[in-house]
């Protein structure tokens, strides 16, 4: 080869690895997602500026969706899009060519966007539509006040794509501002900087400066009010609501406190609750700076506000670091499970954390043996392929998850787990982990340096519960125990001995009840504690499942199970009814509330309930 030659092709080399480089920096190497159309790593969404209206009338959102992108020399860009609208696009600034795909029940539609290498922009003008499976449009008297509508979002897992569309996939995060019209007798707010007040023309803007997962995307529109806990924690609810919540949570500030003190700083700024009417599907959803909460933990003396710790450890463990995939969900909530029990044992002790330990515990061996016939469900490194994600959200992730890591401190000793944990928060911040790379960090961080042996692999890959596992005792279960005992063989209530019980107490009391225990015993419990009108959601929850299982119609039971399965739209909840009804062989009672209470659901609630019943709408 003459010099020259030889010249001119290493400089064409250098500037190709230059080149090589350069794409390398602009797209991170994203992993393989089943539940996503999107291809990141050809081109990525990375900044939102969203501008829409929100139509009560018609119960449609619509506007535009615009885009910075960065791509690899891609001639198209893909998102994910279901139920929508999409009425047309433009790349920077200019109409441009779009395609639909085949429409998936689970995934929805990849919607192609024709771009150039040089496209730095895209916009996307949309509607959503009657089928939009993220959106709850409530009428008023579907609220606490029962004077104006309110709408929700809930987009975890894959239904952002259904009100925006998007590259719906956790591993792609995007920082994003919003505007957003609505009625101006009503309120917006999200996932991001949020008002105190109303405004008076109904417009709203709003800025999410840290990047985030397209499933934190969130938005609610009601007749709120605005009470602070603190300079940096508050409450947003219906006028009837803002009080009961602003106390039900004064503890907010002492638990960011104490979160920080354990994994540190809080990186959102701001950490508040907004309590929505009751069909909201879950507790709670971790939407970052604003914590969707359902009303069933407004018990009056805040027994049930782990839900808030909750929704608080995932700050750090879900919208710090997040899962990459859905198949890694149990990086979200095994962390964040563990995280909630310190946080509540730093602030209440660990009797009290205890005691919830061992309720998700009890919740743990219920959920394996669910899955008898699909053991490979309990694994906490899933395969959802060809299902949806929504079916690994169980007690699987957060319980297995929580044992697994509780298991692992008590092994290594709580002062090295606190120093890896704060570590791992800290080099992963704004970022997404696989369970494998998880399992890269666990080893060269704690594990191998502290010559520590742990059946790591048989935790996560392998189903069932391990037999080196924690054991969590509490002897305010025991007495709970006993005095069960007690009643049973003695059938006598001794009131006084459980006087001052928690909530927890109280559930564990209920669920532990015997197979043989009979209607007249639980005739007599009902009257000496007034169970069938508990105010304590979670309490009446397992009371009701045990009427059901034992067939106790007294005292106005039948009546009161109806009214909760209509009012209140809690998964978890609503789920453990409805089951506890089939596997009883009553199917035609459960499926002629249902058709009473259905309308009042979200659709992920909804959706959940028509399988487990074969209801056919």
């Amino acid at each position: 080869m003459k010099k020259q030659t030889l010249l001119s092709a290493l400089i064409v080399l250098v500037f190709s690895c230059n080149d090589d480089k350069k794409a390398e920096t602009t797209i991170s190497k994203y992993v393989k997602e089943i539940h996503s159309y999107a291809k990141p790593n050809e081109s990525v969404i990375k900044h939102l500026n969203l501008n829409i209206n929100v139509d009560f009338d018609s119960k449609i959102i619509g506007g535009t969706a615009t885009y910075t992108i960065e791509s690899n020399d891609a001639s198209e860009i893909v998102l994910d899009s279901k139920f929508l609208e999409i009425e047309r696009a433009e790349a920077d600034g200019k109409p441009t060519e779009f395609t639909l795909g085949t429409f998936d029940k689970q995934l929805g539609q990849p919607l192609k966007i024709k771009i150039t290498e040089d496209t730095k922009q895209i916009t996307i003008h949309y509607k959503t539509t009657d089928k939009t499976e993220a959106l709850q449009w409530l009428s008023p008297q579907q609220t606490a006040d029962k004077t104006h509508p309110f709408l929700f979002t809930q987009g975890q897992a894959i239904l952002t794509r259904s009100w925006i569309p998007i590259q719906d996939s956790p591993q792609i995060r995007i920082t994003y501002n919003a505007t957003v019209k609505v009625p101006k007798e009503l309120m917006a707010v999200m996932s991001a900087e949020n008002p105190k007040q109303k405004t008076a023309d109904g417009l709203y803007t709003f800025k999410m400066k840290q990047p985030i997962s397209p499933y934190l995307m969130a938005l609610a529109v009601g007749d709120l009010e605005y009470k602070a806990v603190s300079n940096r924690t508050g409450v947003y609810a219906e006028k009837s609501m803002v009080d009961k919540a602003q106390a039900e949570f004064s503890d907010m500030e002492k638990m960011v406190v104490a979160a920080e003190n354990l994994y540190g700083a809080y990186d959102w700024e701001q950490f508040d609750v907004i309590v929505l009417p009751p069909s909201f599907p879950f507790g709670g959803m971790e939407n970052p700076r604003l914590t969707f909460a359902t009303p069933t933990v407004i018990a009056g003396d805040k027994s049930l506000t782990s839900l808030i710790a909750h929704e608080l450890a995932h700050s750090w463990s879900g919208n710090l670091v997040t899962n990459a995939t859905w198949n890694d969900f149990w990086l979200n909530e095994g962390f964040t499970v563990y995280f909630e029990i310190r946080i509540m044992e730093a602030l209440y002790g660990k009797d009290r954390a205890n005691m919830i330990a061992l309720i998700g515990r009890q919740d743990l061996e219920e959920e394996v043996e669910g899955f008898k016939d699909e053991p490979d469900m309990t694994k906490l490194k899933l395969d959802l392929t060809n299902k949806n994600p929504d079916d690994g959200m169980n007690s699987i992730a957060y319980d297995k998850g929580y044992l697994f890591l509780r298991t692992l401190e008590e092994t290594v000793g709580r002062d090295k787990f606190d120093v890896f944990l704060k570590s791992y928060f800290k080099t992963n911040a704004f970022s997404t982990v696989t369970t494998e790379s998880f399992v890269d960090y666990l080893n060269a961080n704690l594990l191998e340096p502290n010559s520590i042996a742990f059946n790591v692999d048989e935790w996560i890959y392998q189903p069932g519960i391990p037999e080196n596992q924690a054991i969590i005792v509490s002897d305010k279960f025991e007495n709970a125990q006993n005095t069960l005992h007690s009643f049973i063989d003695n059938k006598a209530v001794d009131v006084s001995k459980t006087k001052g019980w928690t909530t927890q107490e109280w559930v564990h009391f209920i669920r532990n009840f015997p197979e043989t225990i009979t209607t007249e015993d639980l005739k007599r419990l009902d009257i000496a504690f007034d169970l069938t009108n508990s105010n304590n959601s979670h309490i009446a929850m397992v009371w009701y499942e045990q009427t059901i299982n034992h067939d106790y119609h007294g005292k106005n039971v039948d009546q009161k199970i109806e009214d909760f399965l209509i009012r209140v739209g809690r998964r978890w909840y609503v789920s453990t009814l409805y089951k506890a009804f089939k596997r009883n062989n009553k199917v035609d009672e459960a499926l002629a509330i249902y058709k009473k209470a259905r309308a009042n659901y979200h659709s992920v609630t909804a959706n959940t309930i028509d399988d487990m019943l074969g209801y056919k709408s």
